[in-house]
Formats: C-alpha cells, structure tokens, sequence
C-alpha cells in the first residue's frame, strides 16, 4: 500500500484473540513496514520499533537492509491477504512520549479504530483537547507537547475484514430541503 506522497505505509495487523479488558490493551497484535524498494512487508519485535520508523517515515523510508541480515532479496515476513484483518497507520505520526501509551482499539463493527493515549498515572484520553489539558494540569511533562500526540485513526483495509462481518455501506448525506 502506497501513501498520497509514494512512500509505503506502515502497517498493524488485529488479533483475532480477545483480550480482558483491563488494563487497556491495544487490538494490534503484529506490526510491520514496507520496504520502500521491493515493497515486501517486514515485521517488527515491538510497538516501540514500529513508532520509530512510522514517526520519520517520509525522510528516512524503510528498506530492507537497515534490518540486520535481510535484504530485498530474503522473502517477506508476512504477506499482505485476508488471513488477517490489516490497517494502515498514516506516516510521520509522531512517536509516543515516553511513559505515555498509545492505544488503537478496533470497533467491533470493524468499521474504523479508535485512537487513545494512557498517561504515565494511567489516566485514558481520547481526544487531543484532553491532551491539552492534562499537559496544562501536570508540570512536570514541560518538555512534552500537545503535538507530540496524534488522534488521527488508522485505516481498515476493507478487503481484509472477516467475511462474517457485515460491511457498512458509504453513508450519502441527503440535503436539507427548505
């Protein structure tokens, strides 16, 4: 999959296992990243990997070699199909503050996933207002800023969805009459 500046994306992949419900839990379960010249999927060990390619993808693309003894010529890690349900996080989305946790929980609909951050007392935010405020309660993160937080949703690959899961249809706005 290619972004609008060319560049792959990179990608989480849903667990189909379910998961208690606290503590907060992410429904990602496998990340990976494209090669920007063979564009085989490679996967990564941690989540924390994973923020640090996504946060400098469009100036430092990903390609095969900077991962030790693989090159473009070692077979992908995973290859993108139906086996499991895929989404794609956009690029450049900067990389989690240190002692915060970024949570991405898939709708049981599958119909698009929602962004939360965990502060380091645990506290749950879910839009960047609450960021704002918490930085504004909390001194001692001065040196993190409201924009070192992003809320923007990572894609659903429809083709990827179960088949048992009822795809909603794009909803048309019907205009008002007067």
């Amino acid at each position: 999959m290619e972004t609008d500046s060319g560049n792959p994306s990179p990608a989480m992949i849903k667990s189909s296992a379910k998961k208690s419900r606290p503590p907060p839990q992410s429904s990602v379960d496998t990340f990976a990243v494209q090669c920007n010249d063979c564009f085989k999927w490679r996967t990564l060990a941690t989540e924390d990997e994973f923020e640090e390619y996504r946060s400098k993808q469009s100036e430092d693309p990903f390609v095969c070699n900077k991962r030790e003894g693989v090159t473009c010529d070692t077979p992908a890690d995973i290859e993108y199909d139906s086996s499991r349900t895929w989404v794609m996080d956009k690029p450049n989305i900067p990389k989690t503050p240190e002692g915060f946790q970024r949570i991405i929980v898939l709708r049981k609909d599958y119909s698009k996933m929602d962004v939360q951050y965990i502060t380091p007392d645990g506290t749950r935010i879910r839009a960047a207002p609450g960021i704002v405020t918490y930085l504004k309660e909390h001194s001692e993160y001065s040196h993190v800023s409201p924009s070192d937080f992003c809320f923007a949703s990572p894609k659903v690959m429809s083709d990827t969805v179960p088949d048992h899961i009822e795809k909603k249809s794009p909803v048309k706005k019907q205009k008002k009459s007067t």
